[in-house]
């Protein structure tokens, strides 16, 4: 499956849009629809997709129930498969390759009027150094022709890189735009060893689709997905420039930093070619955030407690607060749950935990819990002094911050009849 297989339902633009705020302007003027343009002022013959990846849109592209997902990726991170390797002749990325490389000439958007210029904010780096390959998300800002500054977050990567520029070294990577979304899904991943994001990606497939998941070599050696519309490879260098000011999900404006540059050596792309120009803080952004991190914090709660469903609220951005729901069995449960699902995401402020009678996606029946099953003097605990999320403007200085969580469970030797809702 390619990430075009997936656009069916989207509505296709065919008057003129710029790249320079006029998607997110005629996005937001008709209800963020799902939607291909097809005349790009600036870049004659590309097209754009934005909006594919809402929570029900995805599950429907690739093929599950929305009350599955979060099992099913759960099941991939255990059962990682190895993807294919085909040969260029039959990897469709490499329709067109250009003779002289200009990112400009692509449909990269400057979508908020904020934002430093044009930003990939949908594209995901594939890095390959010293035998191990990371897949992740990481913004760049185009920068001129050929360069890119990638805001590099303190995870796998980052640590990549500055092990590669102690020694003097530069990182071969190649930027990927629009893989199929089982790609976007793994890449979103994050995990506490290094794990090659395309192995499960590669489990992702093949249960779904039935297929495997075909890689192709690029010039630099780094492998990625055959059947994406566009790729640039090159090399993270060991020069740094600023990035930033950007508008990230939590709606807010993210800080100017020094970031490391890519310098890219070569460009490819399919036929009439489709950019994935997602926008930054709307509902594709958060789902493609926060959905994966939900089986990770299921699968950290369920070392402790039996825990039914992770929901990534709507109004923590889908990365700053979730709703759990769990089976208590022991009167602790709902404080063990909380503890565990810091430690299953770090970048949480806000656990709350229910029972398996709440509609865990309705914020209204979560807070019809906490306000009759909730105690703040004994099911709450509040954490200080810990890592914070650079995505929450309320941080630090210092970038640490206060977590807090919320037992909305009711107390396990209470008789449950007096607690139970007849609406």
């Amino acid at each position: 499956m390619a990430f075009r297989d997936h656009l069916g339902a989207a509505t296709v633009e065919t008057d003129e849009v710029s790249l320079v705020h006029g998607m997110l302007h005629h996005s937001r003027a008709n209800g963020h629809q799902m939607t291909i343009y097809a005349n790009i002022k600036e870049c004659p013959g590309h097209r754009a997709a934005v909006n594919m990846l809402t929570r029900d849109r995805l599950c429907a592209a690739i093929g599950i129930e929305p009350e599955a997902y979060i099992d099913t990726l759960g099941w991939a991170m255990t059962n990682p498969s190895q993807p294919h390797v085909v040969e260029k002749n039959k990897a469709p990325c490499f329709e067109n390759t250009v003779e002289k490389v200009d990112l400009r000439t692509i449909p990269i958007p400057h979508h908020w009027p904020q934002d430093r210029g044009r930003y990939s904010s949908a594209s995901i780096i594939i890095a390959q150094d010293n035998g191990i390959r990371n897949v992740s998300f990481h913004r760049q800002f185009l920068r001129d022709e050929n360069h890119l500054v990638v805001r590099l977050v303190p995870r796998h990567l980052r640590t990549m890189v500055t092990n590669a520029r102690s020694e003097g070294r530069e990182v071969n990577v190649a930027v990927v735009n629009a893989p199929d979304p089982v790609v976007l899904l793994a890449a979103a991943m994050s995990f506490n060893e290094n794990i090659d994001e395309l192995t499960i990606a590669a489990a992702l497939h093949e249960k779904l689709y039935g297929t495997p998941l075909n890689l192709v070599e690029m010039p630099n050696g780094v492998h990625v997905p055959a059947d994406a519309e566009y790729v640039w490879w090159g090399r993270i260098t060991l020069e740094d420039d600023d990035e930033g000011p950007y508008v990230d999900i939590t709606g807010t404006v993210d800080d100017v930093r020094q970031e490391p540059v890519i310098e890219i050596d070569g460009l490819t792309h399919r036929n009439e070619p489709i950019f994935h120009a997602l926008i930054p803080g709307e509902a594709e952004h958060k789902t493609l955030m926060g959905l994966p991190r939900a089986p990770t914090i299921k699968a950290a709660v369920n070392e402790v407690v039996e825990c039914v469903d992770v929901h990534m609220t709507e109004g923590g951005c889908g990365w700053l607060a979730a709703v759990l729901k769990i089976r208590k069995k022991h009167a602790d449960d709902g404080l063990k749950a909380i503890e565990a699902a810091f430690a299953g995401h770090k970048s949480m402020k806000i656990v709350t935990v229910v029972d398996e009678d709440i509609d865990i996606t309705n914020p209204v029946r979560v807070e019809w819990a906490l306000m009759t099953r909730w105690q703040p003097d004994k099911d709450t605990i509040i954490l200080k002094d810990q890592r914070g999320s650079s995505l929450d403007p309320s941080r630090y200085d210092d970038g640490r911050t206060s977590k807090i969580g919320y037992d909305a469970t009711i107390d396990f030797d209470a008789d449950r009849e007096g607690f139970l809702s007849v609406q």
